[in-house]
């Protein structure tokens, strides 16, 4: 890719004069010219089957979809195509009186720096599953969801910067902060160091030691940055928006939220079949070290961006949270919980999830996803 790039300003080589039109009849009809020799037809293939193909490291043709081996991975394609929205369908007028009028200092100090960190988030989303992760799957129908994975993530991108325009941030401000701030910047830091190595593609996935690297660093994008921090990295707006605040703002990240926890749900998939096809056990201690790192990230990003309460959530309320959706992450992966007896202090963040809300036809749009609602997550 990078040579595309690197030529696009080089000078083209001088064309070769095109010969006269007499000159230019085919040599096979030319008078006393021999015909080309013919060349051999290539020989057949074997037809694709099923049971060929892998998560990784699979022999069948990477260019033909079916027969599935992973049905559900379409499933996930497919329903995904359903939940289609884009953020100029929701109104953000209320929103700009709130965020000047409404907002006291503390709840703008929140409110900006979760947008801060969702900024440059669902960027690292889409370039860990679009150039770490999708070129290395190995049937055509994880890498189908995997595209339209890398697409949503862009779509949240610009929704986060739709919100960013519509309150008249200031963009090069708020957008810094995950380089400035430290309790930003370690989340983003901690990701970009589980990404770093997998990303190459010469990383080969024969070796079992890149095999088990590659599935616990797979497992922290799924299960825990979009998992958890994802999930619950939206309940201090979702918090807002319960006091009548924000509410553009909120019903925008719950579309987004809609959308992780598919992606969430199909990296989890992806996961447990790959561990159990290539008979991989996880090192309990560099899990172990992953969960306590993604939690010492966590804790000093809510003590910074809920350094002073809000009325109705704080940031020990955010850490509780963490640590109860960390082990119904755990529980899902087949995994111990990190956090024995955490307790779900926030019955009513799922609800966020399912987004299950009365709407009037024709003042938004219907919000109700035809599919997202029936994912279990117990």
């Amino acid at each position: 890719m990078s040579a595309i790039f690197d030529d696009w300003d080089t000078p083209a080589p001088p064309r070769t004069p095109a010969a006269p039109a007499q000159d230019r009849t085919p040599a096979s009809s030319a008078a006393g010219t021999a015909a080309a020799p013919d060349r051999p037809a290539p020989a057949a293939l074997a037809p694709v089957r099923a049971a060929d193909k892998r998560i990784v490291n699979g022999k069948a043709d990477i260019n033909q979809l079916a027969p599935f081996r992973y049905p559900w991975a379409w499933e996930f394609f497919l329903n995904a195509n359903k939940n289609h929205w884009t953020p100029l369908e929701i109104s953000m007028a209320q929103d700009v009186h709130d965020y000047h009028h409404k907002l006291n200092a503390a709840e703008r100090h929140v409110f900006e720096n979760v947008l801060a960190y969702l900024t440059t988030s669902d960027i690292l989303a889409m370039r860990n599953i679009g150039l770490a992760v999708m070129e290395k799957m190995s049937a055509p129908e994880l890498q189908i969801y995997q595209a339209r994975q890398v697409y949503e993530e862009a779509l949240h991108t610009w929704t986060y910067q739709h919100c960013i325009e519509s309150l008249g941030l200031d963009q090069q401000e708020i957008y810094n902060r995950y380089r400035v701030v430290p309790e930003i910047h370690g989340k983003i830091a901690l990701a970009n160091r589980r990404l770093e190595r997998v990303m190459r593609s010469d990383f080969d996935l024969a070796n079992r030691d890149n095999l088990h690297e590659f599935a616990l660093s797979y497992l922290f994008f799924a299960g825990i940055f979009e998992g958890c921090w994802f999930y619950n990295g939206f309940t201090p707006i979702f918090a807002l928006q319960r006091r009548g605040l924000m509410k553009g703002t909120a019903e925008q990240l719950q579309y987004i939220m809609r959308d992780e926890v598919l992606h969430c749900a199909f990296g989890i998939r992806v996961v447990r079949q790959l561990l159990q096809e290539e008979n991989l056990a996880l090192d309990p201690v560099r899990l172990r070290e992953l969960w306590d790192e993604a939690e010492a990230a966590e804790a000093a990003y809510a003590g910074f961006v809920l350094r002073e309460p809000i009325l109705g959530y704080s940031a020990a309320l955010h850490m509780d949270q963490f640590r109860f959706i960390a082990n119904r992450r755990a529980r899902q992966l087949g995994v111990d919980e990190p956090f024995p007896g955490a307790r779900n202090v926030l019955p009513w963040l799922d609800e966020q999830a399912n987004l299950r809300k009365e709407k009037n036809f024709f003042e938004t749009r219907v919000t109700e996803y035809q599919t997202g609602g029936a994912l279990s997550w117990d």
